[in-house]
């Protein structure tokens, strides 16, 4: 109640300044993303919301389709974020934004889901929710039903915490709707090829690596990043050739940065390397125990190899649809004599302290093959890209 009371207190009281500086710092948020930006990003989110409904909500969703069979299922779920920011009772929704600005958009899923139960239920059992009353506006009943919602916050904060799963699926589905989104955004419908990429005025104009020459190659490479990074300038970070061999020097360079893109030429001209998600600085983040995380990263992370062979090795996760376990989350690890990306029976990159030598293996966190023949290498070249305002 106290922390109703002080929600009811601000939404009076609050000058245009403030609210401003507060909508400022969501939308500058860089640990967690409170507001898509991008139509893309708004795109990929409602289909992510459609696609874990299919899967933790079945029997809602072929109600649903049922119900309007004249009506595609996207114009239920394009404005499912209005369901809880319009449609739900003001004491609902300041508890759901506490834990929202706490854990990101994720909680916006699971309420999702919960509602889209619920009313399910209603339609059931309640004659004001008849199937003939509301099958040709079904996205406005959604909302009309979240304004008398017959369960009070706490009941429907359990419910969506309920649900079992969700974190991985969310992301895989996040990642796959976003490859799929790109693919559309940047090339149409079918893509066109590195080489017509090249006729647009991309920002991988301006990548110039001692590493990798091939105009094609580079813009292969560029095209497995995720879309909102292809819009950015890469910034050449660190390089062994002019700042030495020390992972100190690396770690210096490179650790504040999010996200990296990390490129290895060995000295049998073995071209690989990896998009890292995550800021190299989580090394030293501590637990509630007060100790230092062994992995950190996400589900962006990649592989890639651009000679002999061109390959991207995703994260396995994205195509799963169960609970891999802990050792396909092994993206990132590091410390003051090593780097790895990935693991699981074996790392996909592993580098010592003088980045000189390395190992690649296969490994469960991206089902990748060694990245290179003989496993054991010799590092002639590493750079790493960080991208300016990412």
């Amino acid at each position: 109640m106290s922390s109703l009371k002080c929600y009811n207190s601000l939404y009076t009281t609050f000058k245009k300044e403030e609210a401003y500086h507060c909508l400022a710092a969501l939308v500058g948020s860089k640990e967690k993303v409170f507001i898509n930006q991008t139509k893309l990003l708004h795109e990929v989110t409602w289909k992510t919301v459609m696609q874990i409904a299919k899967k933790h909500q079945k029997s809602s969703v072929s109600y649903f389709q049922r119900l309007c069979p004249g009506v595609k299922l996207e114009r239920v779920f394009m404005d499912w974020c209005w369901w809880i920011l319009a449609g739900l009772p003001f004491q609902h929704l300041v508890r759901i934004m506490d834990c929202y600005f706490h854990e990101g958009i994720k909680v916006l899923y699971r309420i999702a889901l919960v509602i889209i139960n619920l009313f399910h239920k209603e339609c059931q059992s309640n004659n004001e929710w008849n199937p003939d009353n509301i099958k040709n506006d079904i996205a406005n009943a959604l909302i009309k039903f979240c304004k008398k919602i017959p369960v009070s916050p706490a009941k429907l904060l359990h419910a969506a915490f309920s649900i079992r799963g969700l974190r991985r699926k969310a992301k895989a589905a996040f990642l796959k709707g976003e490859k799929k989104e790109k693919e559309i955004y940047i090339f149409g419908q079918k893509s066109p090829g590195p080489r017509a990429i090249a006729m647009g005025s991309y920002p991988i104009h301006n990548l110039k690596s001692q590493i990798c020459s091939c105009e094609e190659s580079l813009f292969t490479l560029w095209s497995w990043l995720p879309v909102r990074i292809t819009m950015y300038q890469p910034v050449l970070l660190y390089t062994t050739e002019e700042h030495g061999c020390s992972l100190t020097t690396f770690y210096v360079r490179v650790e504040q940065h999010e996200p990296t893109l990390m490129m290895i030429k060995t000295c049998n001209n073995e071209v690989f390397g990896a998009y890292c998600s995550s800021r190299w600085f989580e090394r030293n983040i501590k637990d509630d125990k007060g100790q230092r995380q062994a992995y950190f990263g996400t589900g962006e992370t990649f592989l890639f190899s651009l000679y002999p062979e061109r390959a991207k090795y995703p994260w396995v996760g994205i195509a799963a649809d169960k609970d891999l376990g802990h050792s396909s989350e092994l993206f990132m690890a590091a410390d003051a004599k090593m780097i790895t990306i990935g693991g699981g029976e074996g790392q996909a990159i592993w580098m010592d302290e003088n980045i000189r030598f390395g190992k690649t293996d296969s490994c469960k966190t991206f089902n990748n093959p060694p990245l290179c023949p003989s496993g054991d290498f010799e590092i002639r070249v590493l750079e790493v890209y960080g991208f300016v305002g990412a």
